[in-house]
């Protein structure tokens, strides 16, 4: 893949064509597996101190925080063996890498070098990878076109978090679909109404488009999004004018493309790099040589391999 300078005349950077919608329709319930841990509670024990006498209240507070601390470890046995479980199950080569907790202050986030239009200062940043130390990449999936319910319980019961930038030409045939991916907990984001280049078109269309998609989305799902991402990667000043009239926030691109059997990078390394963000489409066996769970497999294997785990992007934004 190319690196994209978005000014003047931007180029287009490893994003196919949206393909057109089919019709699947057929979405299997998800199955979440659920490691249930239960305590006894019994009769007093004799050596307990009786309440009001000394050194009561210290024994009690010491035996509450043992007790939490090993429950708390014994949770994240349970948790862990289900994730070994779940890998298992779903045929990947190693148990995914559990994600930190998101970071309490937010990193703030400004537009990459060379991906700045004239005002940026004023306008939503466009961005690649997201600052931070923590070892994590975030996964986020384009388009639409797409609906495997496969693919929807493989990641709920790997609990592998992902964001969705959606176009509703290719959305509207089956809300449902997503309606459940949002209620997994997945962010449904914009990628405009039609998918269309946007530097090819004036303010008023290209505000048309997004503003369009955000109405889309609140209508259908309930949430106005306050992330974008422009069709192909490319964008202008007028794109991120449009965009920040009606409510976005920050414009997040990719430093990295998935496929079933391969990886493309931005950078010259050829490598992740902490806080990349990874683009990846809604596509199966007729785009790809493979489905969008074979996918998963083989985006996973590579960022497990290179020690890294996926994480929420939301949480970092």
């Amino acid at each position: 893949m190319q690196l994209v300078r978005q000014k003047g005349n931007p180029s287009q950077f490893g994003h196919r064509s949206a393909a057109r919608p089919r019709a699947r329709y057929g979405v299997a319930a998800a199955a979440l597996l659920v490691a249930a841990l239960g305590t006894g509670c019994g009769a007093a024990d004799p050596g307990t101190p009786v309440k009001g006498k000394p050194g009561h209240a210290a024994a009690e507070a010491g035996s509450g925080a043992a007790g939490a601390l090993a429950n708390s470890a014994e949770q994240q046995k349970a948790a862990q063996q289900a994730r070994v479980a779940m890998a298992k199950k779903w045929g990947l080569a190693k148990t995914p890498l559990a994600a930190p907790p998101g970071p309490r202050t937010k990193p703030e986030i400004t537009a990459r070098e060379g991906f700045e239009v004239e005002g940026q200062e004023e306008l939503p940043p466009v961005f690649t990878t997201v600052p931070t130390e923590d070892k994590v990449v975030f996964l986020t999936v384009d388009d639409g076109a797409e609906k495997d319910p496969e693919f929807i319980r493989m990641m709920q019961e790997l609990k592998i978090p992902y964001t969705a930038f959606l176009s509703d030409y290719l959305v509207r045939d089956n809300y449902g679909y997503f309606k459940q991916m949002q209620d997994a907990g997945v962010t449904l984001d914009n990628h405009t109404l039609n998918h269309r280049y946007l530097p090819g078109l004036n303010y008023e269309q290209q505000r048309e488009e997004i503003c369009g998609q955000q109405d889309t989305i609140q209508k259908q799902f309930g949430k106005r999004p306050q992330l974008f991402r422009p069709p192909y990667g490319n964008y202008n000043q007028d794109t991120l004018r449009a965009a920040k009239s009606c409510g976005i926030k920050a414009v997040p691109l990719w430093n990295a493309e998935a496929f079933p059997n391969r990886m493309d990078y931005r950078e010259w390394d050829r490598d992740l790099h902490p806080g990349d963000i990874i683009l990846t489409h809604f596509r199966g066996r007729e785009d790809w040589k493979g489905t969008m769970p074979d996918m998963i497999r083989h985006v996973m294997k590579t960022v497990t391999d290179k020690g890294y785990a996926v994480a929420r992007l939301e949480d970092y934004l």
